[in-house]
């Protein structure tokens, strides 16, 4: 059964009645209703195509944040071969918000690190809806610090509203944690390369996606702050979201225009949830290209590329 967005009920009510016709006609086989399903089909395709063709940023953000939509766990069953996890920071405990380990990407050995936020409600609770804790972003710096031992390319999977605020996460260093971890995408003389599957929420994405290429699924949202939280700040009210979505500049089509990210993947009409193998196709071959197109850097021109990448975001508003 498909979970229909607020702004797609006028499409569910469509895609409703093809059903009910067909279900109908199941259970009389004397009944033909093949051109009245068909019809409704037709118009349901146009009303999405409708719908995608200019969505705000408001209901990008609802569509990056889709239960369907596929997760990190997603892309490393159907993405990656011989996947074997790492487990724990050597330090306090394993974070399941962040998963990781080593695999390989069309028989290329890699290290892929990404954010799970779960795909039902036990799920979503064991991994912490993808928030991270400090011990999730330690356990990433010991496999960034293991592919870059080994000169392994590192891929990054974001999808987080955020680091997890709790009490304990903070007093065990999530601020420290997220600052080493980034430190350490900066540092490593591998390429690693970061693809925003759903939501990109500040400090949290960012300690994955300080990468030489960052791609982002072109209804993703990559953002300083979610929207109620921005809102709740500059106008004390959380239900001016669909404002502050348009202030932050948080689609992946702002973000590319501002050279924040490199590359946008696209998405199947209607969003990832509605054709997931396509969308896990159009990942794949994004990431083959960016690794191909990295491969021909050595060591010290990676570390130069993404320095030089990242000192240079803002600076073109800068010049303006």
């Amino acid at each position: 059964m498909t979970n229909y967005l607020d702004f797609e009920k006028p499409l569910a009510e469509i895609e409703g009645k093809a059903e009910e016709l067909r279900a109908l006609a199941r259970a009389n086989d004397e009944m033909d209703v093949s051109e009245e399903a068909a019809a409704l089909d037709a118009k349901a395709e146009q009303l999405l195509k409708d719908l995608y063709a200019d969505l705000t940023p408001w209901r990008k953000c609802q569509v990056a944040r889709h239960a369907e939509r596929p997760h990190c766990k997603d892309y490393i069953e159907e993405l990656f071969t011989e996947y074997t996890p790492l487990a724990g920071d050597r330090n306090f405990a394993d974070d399941l918000a962040v998963m990781g380990g080593l695999a390989r990407f069309n028989d290329q050995p890699v290290v892929v690190i990404g954010h799970e936020k779960g795909s039902d409600t036990k799920g979503r609770i064991t991994h912490n809806f993808g928030m991270a804790r400090p011990e999730g972003y330690r356990k990433a710096i010991r496999l960034m610090e293991m592919a870059s031992r080994f000169g392994l390319p590192v891929i990054t999977l974001v999808d987080t509203a955020g680091a997890y605020p709790g009490k304990g996460a903070e007093e065990r260093g999530q601020s420290e944690a997220i600052a080493r971890s980034t430190e350490m995408c900066l540092k490593i003389g591998v390429p690693l390369i970061s693809v925003i599957i759903g939501e990109g929420g500040s400090g949290g994405a960012v300690a994955f996606a300080t990468a030489n290429r960052v791609a982002m699924l072109e209804h993703s949202i990559y953002s300083v702050i979610s929207p109620e939280g921005c809102a709740s700040i500059l106008w004390k009210d959380a239900e001016k979201m669909r404002e502050a979505a348009e202030a932050l500049r948080l689609t992946a089509q702002d973000l590319r225009e501002l050279e924040v990210i490199d590359r946008i993947i696209d998405e199947p009409m209607g969003g990832a949830h509605r054709d997931r193998a396509a969308t896990l196709n159009s990942v794949r071959g994004a990431i083959s290209e960016m690794l191909e197109d990295l491969g021909k850097l050595d060591a010290e021109a990676l570390v130069k590329d993404r320095r030089a990448k990242f000192i240079a975001i803002g600076s073109k508003g800068l010049a303006a």
